[in-house]
């Protein structure tokens, strides 16, 4: 994993004109169900934030790529659930994530709407709540509406903790790489917690509407 992450942050920094299409790509896998759950896309993302916040790579393309990206991999994963339906988990390979699939479902069936939105900020259930959505017959307006709407919150979310560790870097020069890298992380994770708890109000306990 580490050998990915290392090769594809020298990738775009070596090779800036592409620096969209990839994150497009990571975002893409991170929200595709199977492929998010093992591709490290979102440590990725968060190390290009600080490329942007450096002046290495241009903000608006990777926001972009980002934004589309994600709601691509959460609707292809929707239509997956939608085609094959709630016998696919007990096929190959989904059969061996049974738990990770599980706890979407429970995750879905608590929150509906609110699933779809939320779960898109949480690594447990990012790639697996929209094919639960369609394998449970969400609405596909309903779904659409709350992919949309997280992806255009999840990107920045997801780069602005290396963007601003980039920008304030110069005044901590205390800190290691290693301490800046951790304090990415966990402002990603604040920030994810925040609009889970914003949207989870909002919207309350719901269950799944067709």
């Amino acid at each position: 994993m580490q050998s990915f992450i290392d090769q594809s942050v020298s990738f775009i920094e070596n090779h800036q004109a592409w620096a969209g299409l990839v994150v497009g790509l990571l975002a893409f896998g991170e929200s595709l169900v199977l492929v998010g759950i093992l591709l490290p896309g979102t440590t990725v993302l968060i190390i290009v934030g600080g490329l942007v916040g450096a002046g290495i790579v241009q903000p608006l393309p990777v926001l972009l790529a980002a934004m589309v990206g994600a709601a691509l991999g959460d609707t292809i994963s929707y239509f997956l659930g939608k085609w094959l339906g709630r016998g696919v988990v007990h096929k190959w390979p989904l059969n061996r994530y049974r738990r990770e699939i599980a706890r979407a479902r429970l995750f879905f069936h608590r929150y509906g709407f609110a699933a779809v939105f939320v779960g898109r900020f949480f690594g447990p259930v990012r790639a697996t709540v929209p094919l639960v959505a369609g394998m449970m017959g969400m609405n596909r307006r309903r779904f659409q509406i709350a992919n949309i709407l997280s992806a255009v919150i999840w990107a920045p979310v997801v780069l602005s903790p290396g963007w601003l560790v980039a920008k304030g870097a110069g005044s901590l020069p205390e800190l290691d790489a290693t301490s800046l890298f951790g304090l990415a992380v966990t402002a990603a994770i604040v920030a994810a917690i925040i609009v889970a708890v914003v949207v989870i109000r909002l919207r309350g306990k719901r269950d799944v509407q067709a």
